[in-house]
């Protein structure tokens, strides 16, 4: 049997090429395919191989992994212009030149040491089966509060250091049924405490933006933010009790997504405050946080908040990805959540271009939306209802023999957490472990649910899809300010209600150096209705561009 080769051309299988005139049939040899013909030598086989190799390596340009989208990976992989190991060591290589060398950005605990064995079974099913699932080969970056078997989980603290769970977290299992590779832990703010910046004991040292290396990252999520940000994985897991998804995703000009209480689970996710906390993607774009979101939600026995997502039906979010979404929307500006003394003049200009370019997209902007009812007051005093300690001593006691100290009492006395956390540790050691059924409990839950009508009534009387609002009020502080104003709108209207909120980029301030976003709020269950209105917003604004501190690799 002999080859030769007469003219050659690309397309989606690869290169091909093929005698004019000849009798003969296509095989591919190392995704060239090629004419065989009956008495053709095996030098010429030999030769015509070599020079198809050749011309394929000077034609198809590397893939490039900086900016790179699930879907651009998955397309690369179909036409055979990648593998699932050349992608995670590009991430790698990544890594390994930015996050402790070069401009040092600090956001990475620890990479898998499986992840390219991992990689390479990928390969060998992709080889006999295609793609595995929607997140085929996607290098996740997850949040060291997340529990990730045979990884160490943290929750930002020393005296967790070691500690490798039994079992993953529900949403790394659902990623990973679906295709996913953890690529690697990030760092966090130590207990998800602060909002602000990134900063723990587990590593040395603050994570930096990768778009202004002395600005915070904002917390606590703030590791896979910057990870994402500069495309050290293709996308990541925060969590968000009060601001962490949305302003990290603000922060560093990503997309993210908070859903609606009850529709994704916070099994194996280390509590913060389980009245609020919620786990979600981090992504460069909202297709890709949708497509991570679509694998996460629903109903969960591991966590007994999701029951209410029982026989609900979930939604195909990938529907709502719409370029004219936005179009007949009506949203409302939510004055309450960002307006106070100290918010930054430029970041409101930005703001009401904003409001422009929704007007210009189609939407009717309501301004200002007040919502009415908001005079009720929560409940303060000795008798607050106190949820870390209650929830994080239920989480250990869960896991007894497993994690190396029982509790809060156990880890103050262990001296091995981030001085700035002392304080609020030992405080809530001191305060009661008031339980859901506690007097203090009921009351906040009463006050959460007034809450919550008086925002439904006013979407209601004001017919809004959503609400709109600066997700900072202020520009990334410089690491280690502790005093110029933070500028978080987070904590109130969505960790309270429960109701779903989505960031996305908004623009820049600062001579266009410092990332700003936009979040949508709406009512509970409207999940894919924001999708819809976020993701037009995105498409016709296209905010979003790579930091210049972490460049492409050559």
């Amino acid at each position: 049997m002999g080859l030769i080769v007469r003219h050659w051309h690309q397309s989606a299988a690869g290169w091909h090429g093929c005698l004019d005139g000849e009798a003969g049939r296509l095989k591919h040899h190392d995704g060239i395919a090629v004419c065989h013909h009956v008495g053709m030598s095996v030098r010429l086989l030999a030769f015509c191989l070599l020079f198809g190799a050749s011309m394929r390596a000077q034609t198809v340009a590397p893939f490039e992994v900086e900016e790179a989208t699930i879907a651009q990976v998955h397309d690369a992989m179909s036409e055979r212009r990648l593998t699932c190991r050349e992608l995670v060591d590009a991430y790698i290589r990544r890594i390994n030149t930015y996050d402790k060398n070069g401009p040092a950005i600090n956001a990475i605990v620890t990479i898998n040491p499986d992840a390219i064995k991992e990689a390479d079974e990928m390969d060998r099913r992709f080889a006999q089966s295609g793609l595995t699932g929607s997140l085929h080969c996607v290098p996740m970056i997850v949040k060291d509060n997340f529990e990730t078997k045979g990884l160490q989980t943290s929750n930002g603290a020393l005296v967790f250091a070691g500690y490798q769970p039994r079992e993953d977290a529900t949403q790394v299992a659902r990623a990973k049924a679906s295709g996913a590779i953890v690529l690697a832990k990030s760092n966090m703010a130590e207990w998800a405490f602060s909002p602000v910046e990134t900063v723990s004991s587990i590593l040395p040292g603050y994570t930096k933006n990768p778009y202004a290396l002395d600005r915070v990252t904002a917390g606590s999520s703030g590791g896979t933010a910057a990870a994402i940000a500069a495309s050290f994985g293709l996308v990541g897991f925060g969590s968000d009790t009060g601001d962490s998804i949305r302003g990290p995703s603000s922060h560093q000009s990503l997309a993210g997504i908070r859903s609606t209480m009850g529709l994704t689970s916070r099994a194996g996710v280390f509590p913060l405050n389980l009245r609020a906390d919620i786990a979600g993607p981090i992504a460069r774009t909202m297709e890709d946080a949708v497509k991570v979101f679509q694998v996460i939600v629903g109903e969960d026995p591991r966590d007994p908040v999701t029951a209410v997502a029982k026989g609900r039906s979930i939604p195909d979010y990938s529907k709502s990805l719409d370029r004219n979404g936005l179009k007949g929307a009506v949203i409302g500006v939510l004055h309450e959540a960002y307006e106070r003394d100290s918010t930054d003049h430029e970041i409101v200009q930005i703001f009401m271009r904003a409001l422009d370019d929704l007007r210009r997209a189609g939407a009717t902007v309501v301004d200002p939306a007040k919502v009415e009812g908001l005079e009720v007051k929560r409940q303060t005093g000795p008798s607050l209802c106190m949820g870390f300690k209650y929830d994080l001593n239920h989480f250990l006691a869960d896991r007894s023999g497993q994690v190396p100290v029982a509790d809060l009492a156990a880890i103050l006395k262990s001296g091995k957490f981030h001085p700035s956390t002392q304080k609020r540790l030992e405080d809530s050691e001191k305060g009661p472990e008031n339980g859901p059924d506690s007097e203090a409990c009921q009351a906040d839950a009463a006050y959460r649910e007034q809450f919550r009508e008086s925002v439904a009534k006013t979407m209601e009387r004001l017919k809004l899809d959503a609400f709109v609002y600066p997700t900072w009020s202020n520009p990334p502080r410089l690491i280690g300010d502790l005093n110029t104003p933070a500028g978080d709108n987070s904590q109130v209207f969505s960790p309270t209600t429960g109701f779903p909120a989505i960031n996305v980029p908004m623009g820049y301030s600062r001579g266009g150096t410092l990332p700003v976003g936009i979040t949508f709020y709406g009512r509970a269950w409207s999940d894919a209705q924001l999708i819809k209105l976020a993701y037009a917003y995105e498409q016709a604004t296209l905010h979003r561009r790579p930091p210049a501190s972490t460049p492409p690799l050559r």
